[in-house]
Parts: structure tokens; C-alpha cells; sequence
């Protein structure tokens, strides 16, 4: 059977079943990652201790405690730290580094134990190629190499979580874990043809996820549909002491609202009664006309499941991207001073002093694009500069969020792309850092607000490349931004198409 086209529900009911054990999934997907090890989606894989889980997950099924995730295999982006398996975030500052325990996103996915008696009982895979840091968007800045995309290697798989959105596109793993600052979630799984959602800010807790942007991080999940989707968030989002960001009142039924209409009434058209708001802004210049065409044809599908569609605006999405290359490197800046070859990750072996030792130690750990934010965020952050830059930064995102909350006076969800073109050659971009980071300029805004958004299938361009579209919608609205993508998808099958090449 093919089991790496299957979602979540239908997993669960064949491991129950006794279809299949855990165990030999996980073996199913063990072989699948040997052969395509060419795609660079794994930094770490430790098959014995795979196993290990699985059969304790089969003990778990045997006495029937089971949740709807228990013995499903999962992979984890290599920023959450994970005992046994290596946790690098994809930099030779880090290779080799072991964490004495997990991040809270591993612990609430994992096997139940002592400390975690209501985990869902998933069993790790490995741990999936990123950005170093995860700062970029292509997964070119992995001190490891590139995760390759499925449809195209030659192509990127965006980033930072690219190595997550590869490993469920090729069929590596049932599901992954993401974390998006500015777009990484998103963006991946757009470019590789999956679904992929960044809760509100606060929603998942951060504890034991290496930071980049402590005000922008948030783990979501990467996987092929967007029931799929809310049945990771609603195992991963619970309130975390540990995470002083965490939200009091998360953790809920993310899947509640999939199967039923908008208005709550039975009707043949499930959206009735849901606006929708078309940003200017974001089909302007600089959209290819195959992504906006893809967009737009997903409008009209959401229009004939019953929503109505208005325009809205947004007028200060262009400056997005100077507050996020200011915000963002200026907290990276403070993050990363704590890797100094000291206690952890990466020491120079010659130096003749403290100060050179840090310095060597530094310049050899980090790779060129961290050193340019962290370069950066320091000059920002500098005297004579703060007030000049990084406070005024601050106030823009303030307008940025009142710029949200007036086009949510006029709609429900916000539709636009995710990214002005398809994946782009590697290589391509990797000369002119502002180019790259101009392909951020449709996702950065909900990061700089807080605000939940996510990526769901819509079409191809010309090259046979996916387009996604994005769903951005009101604080705390995950359940009903999954609502809408999963009736889209139920009316289209883009989802459901797989990479040629990819058995």
C-alpha cells in the first residue's frame, strides 16, 4: 500500500486496525528516506531509536490507550531541541550538539511518560534540513547543503523550514513540524505543493526551540491536507509555563469546524456567510501572472462555495520587509550571543586569547548569511542608531497590526499568495540578499501582527511548479482559517497531486 499518501485519520485507523504496526510503518518510511536521501531533507536519523518508539507506540495500541495520533511517525525541523538525536538548526556551530531534553513540541508529539502523561504518542523519524538559524528562504543557508525540491531539484524548497516540506512532499514522512518567523512555513509548503499553518502568536510554545526572533518565532505543522494540519496543532498547542509568551488559554479542537457550514446552517454552499477580503496591495507589481491567476481562480472556487469576496486594504505591506530586516536581525543579534565556544557548539582551535578565541570561534561557527543579520541587528541596535531605527521600527509594526485590524472590520479571512513567483532556481538569488528577501514581502506582515495565517494549495504555473495561496485571518481564528482551506479543498485536488519522479 502506499502508505506515504495517506493522511493522518486514515493512518490511525490502520495502526488501530492492526492494518499495520507501528513499527513497520515506520520501517515503510525508514526505506523511502534511504531512497531519497539525495533531496537533503534529514540532518539526523537514528533508525534504532526510531524503532525503539515504535514498538513502545505498538504497546501503547496493544492495551488500547490511543489517541488519534499515537504510533504515527512524524519528522521535526532540526531548531527544536530533541534528547538522543543531534539538534544543529543547521549550523557548524552547533554540529553535533546533543540536548539533555526536549523542546516542548517534541515532548506534547511524542510517547507519553512521567512528565507528559497526555502526549499524543508519535514516534520521531529525524530531525529535517533548514536555514542555518533559520534565517532565509530557500534552505541555501543550511551549513549542510540545500534540501532539494521533489518537483524539481534543480528548483529550492524554501525556507527555512524547507527540509520539513520536502521530507512530507516526497513522502518521507506522514507529517513535520515547522516553525515560521517571517514566511518559513508558509513558503516551503507553497513552493513543495503542501499545506501549512502558523498559528497566532503565542498559540505553541517556544520553549526548547532555538531562537532566531523571539517576537516572530512560532511552530506550526507542514502536511498534505489541512485536516491533517489541525490535528498536529491541536496535539502541539498547549499552554506552557516555561514560555512566558505562552497563551493562557491555548490549546483547543482545531479540526472542530472542518466538516461543518460557516453560518452553521446545512447548506449546499458551506461558506455562506464568509467574507473575504482581497488586499490591493498584494496584486500589484511584482506578482507573476501565473501565481495571480492561480490565486484568483481559487477566489472564484471560494465564491462558489457560497463566500463573498471585497476588497480590502492594506497600505503599509511594502514596508513590511524594512521592519522585518530590522526587527528581526536586531533580536538575532541578542539570541546568538550566547554561541561563543564556551560552554557549547563550536571552538576555534587556535586562538591566543579570551577575545580571539570568540572571535575565531564565531567568524568559523556561523555562516555568511547569519553574520550579515547579526552584523545588522547590532548596528541598529548601536548607540545613536536604536532611536533612529529600531524604535521606529517598532512603531511601523504597531500600524502594520491597526492596518490588519481595520480590513477585519470589512471581512473574515484575507486571501493573497504566499510568494510573488513559484520556487526559483538555486543559485539564483543566493548573490543579491535583498532579492531574496523581497520574496517575503506577502508573508512577513502577519509574523510583524501576530496574527495566524497559512498556505493551502491552488495550482501549477507554466513550469509545472505549485502555487500556494495564503489564508491570513483574525487573532485566535486557526479553527475557521482551517475550515475555509479544508472546504476548498474538498471542491479542488490540488493537494492531492504528487511529484513526478517521487514513486
Amino acid at each position: 500500500m502506499n502508505w506515504q499518501h495517506q493522511t493522518l485519520k486514515s493512518l490511525s485507523k490502520s495502526l488501530i486496525s492492526k492494518e499495520i504496526s507501528s513499527l513497520e510503518l515506520c520501517e515503510f518510511f525508514l526505506g523511502r528516506m534511504t531512497k531519497y536521501q539525495h533531496l537533503n531533507a534529514y540532518l539526523d536519523v537514528l533508525p534504532d531509536q526510531t524503532r525503539a518508539q515504535a514498538r513502545r507506540a505498538d504497546q501503547l495500541i496493544s492495551q488500547g490507550v490511543t489517541g488519534p495520533l499515537t504510533g504515527i511517525p512524524i519528522a521535526h525541523k532540526d531548531v527544536f531541541v530533541t534528547k538522543e538525536w543531534a539538534t544543529t538548526a543547521a549550523s557548524k556551530m552547533l554540529a553535533g550538539y546533543k540536548s539533555p531534553f526536549d523542546a516542548a513540541v517534541v515532548a506534547s508529539l511524542g510517547l507519553p511518560d512521567a512528565d507528559n502523561p497526555k502526549a499524543a504518542g508519535m514516534v520521531c523519524l529525524g530531525k529535517t534540513n533548514m536555514d542555518e538559524f533559520a534565517m532565509g528562504s530557500s534552505n541555501e543557508n543550511s551549513a549542510f547543503g540545500p534540501a532539494l525540491n521533489p518537483w524539481n531539484t534543480q528548483r529550492v524548497a524554501g525556507g527555512s523550514s524547507g527540509g520539513s516540506a520536502v521530507a512530507v512532499a516526497a513522502g518521507l514522512a506522514p507529517i513535520a513540524t515547522g516553525t515560521d518567523t517571517g514566511g518559513s512555513i508558509r513558503q516551503p509548503a507553497a513552493f513543495c505543493g503542501l499545506t501549512g499553518i502558523k498559528p497566532t502568536y503565542g498559540r505553541v510554545s517556544r520553549y526548547g526551540m532555538i531562537a532566531y526572533a523571539s517576537s516572530l518565532d512560532q511552530a506550526g505543522p507542514i502536511g498534505k491536507t489541512a485536516e491533517d494540519c489541525a490535528l498536529l496543532l491541536s496535539a502541539m498547542s498547549t499552554h506552557d509555563p516555561r514560555d512566558s509568551t505562552s497563551l493562557a488559554d491555548s490549546g483547543e479542537d482545531y479540526g472542530r469546524f472542518l466538516n461543518q457550514a460557516w453560518s452553521g446552517e446545512d447548506s449546499k454552499k458551506p461558506l455562506t456567510g464568509l467574507r473575504i477580503g482581497l488586499p490591493k496591495e498584494f496584486f500589484a507589481e511584482g506578482l507573476s501572472h501565473d501565481v495571480a491567476q492561480a490565486v484568483l481562480a481559487a477566489k472564484d472556487v471560494l465564491q462558489s462555495l457560497g463566500a463573498a469576496v471585497c476588497e480590502v486594504s492594506l497600505p503599509k505591506t511594502k514596508l513590511s520587509i524594512p521592519v522585518y530586516y530590522v526587527l528581526a536581525p536586531a533580536e538575532a543579534s541578542s539570541n546568538l550571543s550566547r554561541y561563543d565556544g564556551v560552554r557549547y557548539g563550536h571552538r576555534a582551535s587556535e586562538y591566543s586569547d579570551l577575545l580571539e578565541m570568540y572571535q575565531r570561534s564565531r567568524s568559523e561557527g556561523f555562516g555568511a548569511e547569519v553574520k550579515r543579520r547579526i552584523l545588522i541587528g547590532s548596528y541598529v541596535l548601536s548607540h545613536g542608531y536604536y532611536d533612529a531605527y529600531y524604535l521606529q521600527a517598532q512603531k511601523i509594526r504597531r500600524i502594520i497590526a491597526a492596518d490588519f485590524a481595520q480590513a477585519f472590520t470589512q471581512c473574515d479571512v484575507i486571501l493573497g499568495p504566499v510568494a510573488p513567483d513559484v520556487a526559483w532556481g538555486l543559485g539564483e538569488k543566493t548573490k543579491d540578499p535583498l532579492q531574496m528577501y523581497l520574496e517575503d514581502i506577502y508573508t512577513l506582515s502577519a509574523n510583524l501582527a501576530g496574527l495566524p495565517a497559512m498556505s493551502a494549495p491552488c495550482g501549477f504555473s507554466s513550469a509545472g511548479l505549485p502555487i500556494g495561496m495564503q489564508l491570513i485571518g483574525n487573532y485566535f481564528s486557526e479553527a475557521r482559517l482551517l475550515q475555509v482551506a479544508h472546504q476548498y479543498q474538498q471542491a479542488s485536488d490540488w493537494h492531492l497531486r504528487r511529484p513526478e519522479g517521487i514513486a
